[in-house]
């Protein structure tokens, strides 16, 4: 009897496993295509911004404007770098997803 319970407790945890339904990854599919090019798309507006900030420091003669707009690219190109890094390593943490 106790060997029983004692391998039902063991195997419970590793039989969790969850699925999607049926149909169901075409349409996350299509919400992260969307997702994706959201993102890239604030990606390029944020250099456009810093770039546009830089420029108009110089040409107004307003330092900190400029010294803002470098500040704004380097942190996109950050961003960016997390974006492509951080989902590998969060995949490499959580493994297959069962548990």
């Amino acid at each position: 009897m106790l060997n029983t319970i004692t391998y039902h407790l063991t195997a419970l945890p590793t039989a969790v496993c969850p699925t999607a339904p049926p149909q169901a990854q075409k349409y996350a599919d299509q919400l992260m295509g969307y997702v994706l090019w959201g993102v890239i798309f604030l990606f390029f507006v944020g250099v456009v911004v810093g770039i546009g900030s830089i420029v108009a420091g110089r040409v107004f003669g307003m330092p900190h404007a400029s010294k803002a707009g470098i500040v704004g690219v380097v942190v996109v190109f950050l961003a960016v770098i997390a974006y492509l890094v951080l989902p590998g390593v969060v995949r490499a943490m959580t493994g297959s997803g069962c548990i």
